[in-house]
């Protein structure tokens, strides 16, 4: 199923329970639009609520991820709010100076991968901070550069890089602005593997869709929860978390369709739904 009409800067497919969003502007290097931010924000509340997709992949058009910020109003770019006029590329990216895309990938409850297939710079690289893995493509441009543009990291990432990579890592790249290769990314704990240009997008399909029949999509949306609360919960929180979200699963369907399926040697048959299954009330962290 395609769908991507409703969508500016970007297109949205689901095929075999998985989606697959591709930032469009390949002439510009998937830079980064108040449009495409929109965009992607409804891409994922859309795989949010939708059962049918059961896990998500983020990748660009062409030889890029995304380039960063459309730096085509030159010095005026960054221009301050009160600067912006109506119908003015900064106005278009307004919302790049706060939160440009709603919900976040960590707050849905699908899993999302970015298959970066080429250059993730600034925005382009914090975005696919959000993410809950990471394909990087070797011999790509990766930078979290805004410190050399004269502003600031954004999209989080002085919560997400500390997070993902560790407190030194993340201030060596947020506070030096440098690029970074995917090798180095893998050895700093960013991305999951560093692979040829052409065979990322093809490695993150095979996980989504891995995920997508092998997992019970119920338990994956509540690991998920725990992983990105915020903020990192202790030992003793964790396995408070752990019990109260083990209540809303063991006895039911799907733990019973798990053990089976692989006695049986065959792909589970999953029932439980990360809506309409969701906890009435979300557990305290104890």
């Amino acid at each position: 199923m395609t769908s991507s009409a409703e969508y500016r800067d970007l297109t949205f497919a689901v095929r075999d329970r998985v989606a697959v969003i591709t930032l469009d502007r390949p002439e510009q290097r998937n830079a980064f639009t108040g449009a495409m931010g929109d965009s992607l924000g409804r891409a994922y509340a859309r795989c949010d609520t939708d059962d049918d997709v059961r896990a998500v992949v983020v990748t660009g058009a062409g030889d890029a991820f995304c380039a960063g910020a459309d730096l085509a109003s030159g010095g005026d770019t960054f221009a301050a709010p009160s600067e912006e006029r109506e119908g003015s590329p900064q106005a278009a990216i307004r919302a790049f100076t706060s939160s440009p895309v709603r919900p976040t990938a960590w707050e849905i409850r699908k899993p999302v991968i970015a298959a970066m297939n080429g250059h993730a710079i600034g925005i382009g690289m914090t975005l696919a901070l959000h993410c809950d893995m990471r394909f990087m493509a070797t011999g790509a441009k990766y930078g979290i550069v805004q410190v050399r543009r004269g502003v600031l990291p954004d999209a989080h990432s002085h919560w997400t890089l500390p997070r993902i990579a560790g407190f030194a890592h993340a201030t060596e790249l947020l506070l030096t602005g440098r690029h970074f290769t995917a090798e180095e990314a893998v050895a700093m704990g960013i991305a999951s593997r560093a692979l040829p240009a052409d065979g990322v997008l093809d490695t993150a399909l095979d996980m989504a869709r891995d995920i997508a029949v092998n997992t019970a999509p119920l338990s994956v949306a509540l690991s998920k929860r725990i992983l990105w609360s915020d903020p990192p919960l202790t030992a003793a929180q964790t396995d408070h978390l752990e019990t109260e979200y083990h209540r809303v699963v063991m006895g039911r369907e799907d733990a019973k369709e798990g053990v089976l399926a692989y006695l049986e040697r065959r792909e589970p048959q999953w029932t439980l739904s990360p809506t309409r299954d969701w906890p009435e009330r979300t557990p305290t962290e104890g």
